[in-house]
């Protein structure tokens, strides 16, 4: 027979347990329903920009602002053990204040998971104030992972969150998400992905790849003016026929720096040593996100500015102990790259309402 305890003590742990809970709305954030249906209607793509500490995010948030554009900040599983969840979530409430602080209205910014690697990690994303997660089942066998794409969709729509799932298999290695060859995307397989899922967006995998070495030196050709390395290009066909498939649905690439080379010289000439880092051509990115493609992920050539332009602070005046006098000009360096992929790469300034 039941025993009422048993209910009050049920009914008590459904209160607390809704009491520890924090929605993102509290902390005025988005999700990314809205802000990709106006960017696949207006054929531009939302920046989704990683960040692991504060500099990240104020250049993040300062080239949102200036250039009047929506923007995700992205945390891996690493960068949210790395920054500590209990901080990241008063950074993501810090940042939407921040953005007012510095004259947006109406800041439409996104907190969202990249490579959730387990429903439990989501679970937990969504329960400390996440407006969008990510799981990455894409190294299972396919009924697996929709099986477990489709849990993460269903605990996440209570709370109003959206969530990106992913076929196909990206190569390259970006933290804890690591594959020695890539497989694309098969178009055959999205339609009853996205039914059986309820996904809201879709990463794909058609060439792009993770890390600051994306590519083979045999896997490149060499340009004959510069002798630079030239990745293979992007399968757009692929492209093409996901969006036949899936007319109107948001595609998502990850994997998608361009390895400035400026930067990566700029490091190496102040003591670093990359060989054979190559990224993803600007003009392909372009070309990506006046389609179906409305997020695009960008992480390394973050890292590449910031590093950069520590290592030339640190050089031109070796003395120098103080972070803030080399990481102020990381964040300024981060901030002008930022800038210059949402206005020249994905078209996302000037796509604020009431900014």
């Amino acid at each position: 027979m039941w025993d009422i305890s048993e209910t009050k003590i049920i009914s008590n742990n459904t209160i607390l347990k809704q009491l520890a809970m924090i929605s993102y709305k509290e902390l005025g954030l988005v999700n990314t329903r809205r802000m990709f249906s106006k960017a696949v209607d207006g054929g531009y793509a939302i920046p989704a920009f990683n960040f692991n500490n504060m500099e990240q995010l104020q250049a993040i948030v300062m080239a949102a602002v200036e250039t009047k554009s929506p923007v995700i900040l992205q945390v891996s599983k690493g960068a949210r053990n790395y920054a500590n969840q209990t901080l990241l979530r008063y950074m993501a409430e810090g940042a939407v204040e921040y953005a007012k602080e510095l004259g947006c209205k109406a800041p439409e910014i996104v907190l969202h998971l990249d490579h959730g690697d387990s429903f439990e990690l989501c679970k937990s994303c969504i329960d400390m104030g996440f407006s969008s997660v990510m799981i990455d089942g894409s190294a299972l066998p396919y009924d697996e992972n929709v099986a477990l794409t489709r849990k993460v969709v269903d605990y996440a729509h209570q709370y109003d969150v959206t969530v990106e799932g992913e076929l196909g298999v990206l190569a390259g290695v970006e933290e804890e998400v690591s594959s020695a060859e890539s497989h694309y995307t098969k178009p055959e397989e999205v339609i009853d992905f996205v039914t059986k899922t309820g996904v809201d967006s879709l990463a794909i995998s058609i060439g792009t790849s993770h890390g600051a070495y994306k590519f083979t030196p045999e896997q490149c050709t060499v340009d004959p003016k510069t002798g630079r390395l030239l990745p293979p290009p992007l399968a757009f066909d692929v492209l093409e026929a996901i969006e036949k498939k899936l007319p109107g649905f948001p595609i998502v690439l990850h994997g998608s720096s361009s390895v400035p080379q400026e930067e990566v010289d700029t490091i190496n000439q102040y003591g670093g040593n990359m060989k054979a880092a190559v990224g993803i051509p600007e003009e392909q990115l372009r070309q990506a996100a006046k389609s179906a493609v409305c997020k695009i992920n960008i992480d390394s050539d973050s890292r590449l500015a910031m590093t950069a332009a520590i290592r030339k602070a640190l050089a031109e005046k070796p003395a120098e102990f103080d972070p803030r006098k080399y990481l102020t000009p990381a964040r300024d360096s981060m901030k002008k790259l930022y800038m210059h992929k949402i206005v020249n790469v994905l078209g996302s300034n000037e796509k604020l309402q009431n900014a």
